[in-house]
């Protein structure tokens, strides 16, 4: 449930999430769609994540510790640092919530310059705890700027009940999120847009 901090996404606002099942999936996806939007002249802002892999000895398959990961500014380059080095043999979960703070300031200057696209690199565990990049994905929902992220299968309820269930979900392939970014264009379309819980 959103919190009282958190603006309520507004009707109006086209929302989208790459649904995927395990890390390094979404990023490679979001990546070569905004180069494709940029390249053809889209005013795309946000954070993408460059991550290296890492999977641990006797881990479960497809389960795996993201040791060094970044998040990238698409419009200047600029990299935050989200990860922590907690040693080769831990198994915490080694995401630095304070280097996402860091780089929210990121979304937040995209919301100042009404953008044709915001992008968020994903809506995880710390959104869902209330922190990380929530209250952006909110505001810039609240704004009506349309704006794509990704969010992991297991995360799928909680994602859901944070958009009202009204969001659009899309595979992990470009030509989707190509669909997608088309209906946006089209004015006799309405999106399906992130709306506060019902009560």
């Amino acid at each position: 449930m959103t919190t009282a901090q958190t603006p309520s996404p507004g009707p109006s606002a086209p929302l989208a999430a790459v649904l995927h099942d395990g890390h390094g999936i979404a990023e490679p996806v979001l990546k070569a769609f905004v180069e494709r939007l940029q390249a053809r002249g889209v005013r795309v802002r946000g954070l993408l994540q460059d991550s290296a892999v890492d999977t641990l000895p006797g881990a479960e398959a497809g389960s795996a510790c993201q040791r060094h990961m970044e998040l990238v500014d698409v419009q200047n380059g600029q990299r935050y640092l989200i990860s922590q080095a907690l040693g080769k043999g831990s198994q915490a979960c080694c995401l630095d919530a304070a280097g996402v703070a860091a780089a929210s300031v990121v979304l937040r200057r995209a919301l100042h310059e009404q953008p044709e696209l915001i992008v968020a690199n994903r809506f995880g565990k710390i959104e869902i705890e209330g922190s990380g990049l929530r209250q952006e994905i909110a505001a810039a929902a609240a704004a009506g700027i349309p704006l794509l992220t990704a969010v992991d299968q297991r995360f799928l309820p909680e994602w859901q009940a944070f958009c009202g269930g009204l969001a659009v979900q899309l595979p992990p392939e470009v030509q989707a999120l190509e669909q997608w970014w088309q209906q946006q264009a089209r004015p006799d379309v309405q999106a399906q847009a992130c709306g506060p819980e019902a009560a």
